[in-house]
């Protein structure tokens, strides 16, 4: 696909490059060392107890709500006063107990290393009970501490159940940046798709695993978005704000990071000079919060995606 970008636009891509700074070390405004749990790379929602790294190092993961979005059935009762927990799906029966390293998986004990856990009125198991126990592909993410169980094929938006609306009510938020408002091929988007960062990963021209809001140790902020791609670069984003001037990111390339795994990481600066060049006045006073989308350039041929902003 032949992708279209204003003679401007480029020109000031190719002089600033974002704001380039020293040290690479980030950290997330959110809670750190999160663990996610995706079932067909779709995140499973825990109401309360989390998942979490135990002292060995083992990834433990609530064994109920795995189970049922996998669509085995959970049960417990107390045998000799230590509670039993067992999980049957259609070709795979588990028993375990809380305490006990040790589970019965289709009748053969099996050790793993670390004891089933009650905690928070939940019971957690190592994710490898999960990968055996349930004749499941499991995979840890180190890079993301995501636990991938089954396919890791990132779903379209659409795809996944979100519906596209019409654009005339956004296009108030473009002013000046016509130019944001067409597709690779010059011809003007007529939808938008609403997205919430809890919905990535999501595929788009490429995949996109998540995008977060951090704060380096000198103050400066970054939208750190980690991409599934061969690429120097996922594109373009852009801010959409309540004034009404959208603000276009390009990453600093020189703080990418390539994770080895078929993954990017790319650092999109909160505050760029490019504001400047388009005559924002005060540009270095930009914050997050004063964002109310974050776009990406050139994601689909078919909308354009934009992301509420969950840190407003």
């Amino acid at each position: 696909m032949k992708k279209v970008i204003p003679i401007l636009l480029a020109s000031s891509l190719l002089l600033s490059g974002g704001l380039i700074v020293k040290g690479s070390s980030a950290t997330a405004a959110s809670a750190a060392g999160k663990i996610e749990v995706l079932l067909d790379a779709k995140k499973i929602q825990f109401p309360d107890a989390q998942p979490y790294q135990d002292a060995q190092g083992s990834v433990m993961v609530p064994i109920r709500f795995v189970s049922e979005a996998l669509g085995a059935e959970v049960g417990w009762e107390k045998v000799n006063g230590q509670m039993a927990v067992s999980v049957k799906n259609g070709d795979h029966t588990v028993n375990m107990t809380v305490g006990q390293e040790v589970a019965r998986v289709d009748g053969k004990d099996k050790s793993y290393g670390t004891k089933i856990e009650l905690k928070q009125n939940r019971t957690f198991v190592p994710l490898r009970l999960v990968s055996e126990g349930l004749g499941q592909t499991v995979e840890w993410d180190k890079v993301g501490r995501w636990v991938w169980i089954g396919k890791k094929e990132a779903p379209r938006l659409d795809e996944a159940g979100l519906k596209t609306v019409d654009i005339g009510p956004f296009k108030k938020y473009f002013s000046g940046s016509d130019y944001l408002l067409k597709d690779g091929y010059d011809q003007p988007y007529k939808k938008v798709l609403l997205f919430k960062r809890s919905n990535l990963p999501a595929a788009f021209i490429d995949d996109f695993y998540s995008l977060d809001y951090v704060v380096e140790s000198n103050g400066l902020a970054y939208i750190r978005a980690r991409t599934k791609t061969k690429s120097d670069s996922p594109g373009d984003i852009f801010f959409l704000t309540k004034d009404s001037k959208p603000r276009a990111r390009n990453p600093v390339y020189k703080k990418t990071i390539n994770n080895q795994d078929g993954t990017k990481t790319f650092f999109f600066p909160v505050v760029s000079w490019l504001d400047d060049l388009d005559g924002i006045k005060n540009y270095t006073k930009f914050k997050i919060n004063e964002v109310l989308y974050i776009g990406i350039r050139l994601a689909s041929d078919e909308y354009i995606p934009l992301m509420e902003n969950p840190w407003k």
